[in-house]
């Protein structure tokens, strides 16, 4: 089971009892290696001298000439026919949910969307609209259980406006573009829109070798968020026709998203997209890596060979706390994320390197075996 630590690593001492070592694998400085989310990279030096260097003015008025050069980049990108900047991934779904139904109406989504599942019940409080949500197979919604969830109009029950759906998924699914045709050809019957919560679309788009309008092309609206893998500090950005935008607008003010000199974000949102999107590709060879290394050992990849850089692990064992798995991990500089009791969430980022994704199977690998010898 642990044969392969032994074959990447060679034979190990240790480095004041905390890190894997032998004579090409020796960490002067303590670093930590951050695989919770890509929300923790940081801009680069290009980026902040673009914020520093931003033309600016006051956005809510249209006259900061950044965000609108912004807002034109991802309209181009996405097909659509304008754009809007907002704070977060978070305000850029609830305004589209808000443009798109009135209160009372009904959407329909995985349960494991993050438009319902983490973003603090927002549907309900902004927008009044009820939920209907669905299983998934690997992330992926099935059509018939989305033609079974749709209603009507009746003076019986709420009328579905809206499916919400994700590519990439929050599960760290790609869903290919043959089933996104799937998905408007069927909502076309019912008169329904879609959103579609794009946050890692860029990644979904690598790993699919398409452009990311051939994705979006699928959807009314979209949700890119510019704070993940591809590296800016804050914001996203909807996309939609340009009525949609128009309304949207309202919503983002009433949500207090008028950021006025927002150019000093937007300078470095372009060079995120503009330079960052294209190596996402290491990210992804991270995971797959990761994700091997998983595997060999034992354990289970939830999300079978990763489509992006999301690595989810079942580490449950008999008689291990999983709580002390984590602490160790913590304790020797890995830091990661927990979603339920035994599972974990590895994210790669820019932040992570080859060395951090080995690391973190080597130490994954040396705590079950002390707890397994013990």
């Amino acid at each position: 089971m642990y044969s392969y630590l032994v074959n990447v690593f060679g034979v190990y001492a240790s480095l004041d009892g905390r890190l894997p070592m032998d004579e090409t694998h020796v960490r002067e400085n303590f670093k930590v290696a951050d695989f919770r989310s890509d929300t923790i990279t940081l801009p680069d030096a290009e980026m902040r001298s673009a914020m520093a260097e931003a033309v600016v003015g006051d956005d809510v008025y249209g006259e900061d000439e950044t965000v609108n050069r912004l807002e034109k980049l991802i309209a181009d990108i996405t097909g659509k026919e304008a754009a809007m900047f907002v704070a977060s991934g978070t305000m850029g779904n609830q305004v589209s949910v808000m443009t798109h139904t009135q209160r009372g109406d009904e959407i329909i989504t995985s349960v494991e969307a993050h438009v319902r599942k983490y973003e603090a019940g927002a549907v309900g409080i902004l927008s009044g609209a009820n939920i209907i949500t669905l299983m998934e197979t690997r992330g992926i919604l099935n059509c018939s259980d989305i033609r079974l969830a749709i209603r009507t109009v009746s003076m019986q029950h709420p009328v579905t406006r809206l499916l919400c759906l994700e590519n990439a998924t929050s599960t760290g699914c790609v869903v290919p573009l043959e089933r996104m045709a799937e998905y408007r050809e069927l909502t076309a019957e019912y008169g329904i829109k879609i959103h579609l919560d794009g946050a890692r679309v860029f990644n979904a788009a690598f790993a699919l070798g398409v452009s990311v309008d051939r994705i979006c092309q699928y959807a009314d609206s979209v949700m890119i968020c510019i704070s993940k893998g591809l590296c800016a500090p804050v914001g996203s950005l909807v996309a939609g026709d340009g009525d949609f935008i128009a309304r949207a607008r309202k919503y983002r003010k009433i949500l207090g998203g008028g950021m006025r000199q927002a150019g000093i974000l937007a300078a470095a949102g372009i060079i995120a997209i503009e330079k960052n999107s294209a190596r996402l590709g290491e990210d992804h060879e991270n995971a797959v890596r990761l994700a091997k290394g998983l595997k060999q050992l034992g354990f289970e990849i939830i999300n079978g060979k990763p489509d992006i850089n999301m690595v989810f692990v079942d580490t449950k064992m008999e008689d291990v706390r999983f709580e002390d798995y984590l602490d160790y991990l913590k304790q020797n500089g890995v830091l990661v994320g927990s979603l339920s009791q035994g599972v974990v969430r590895f994210v790669t980022s820019r932040e992570v390197t080859k060395d951090d994704v080995d690391l973190a199977v080597w130490l994954t690998g040396e705590f079950f075996k002390r707890k397994m010898d013990a």
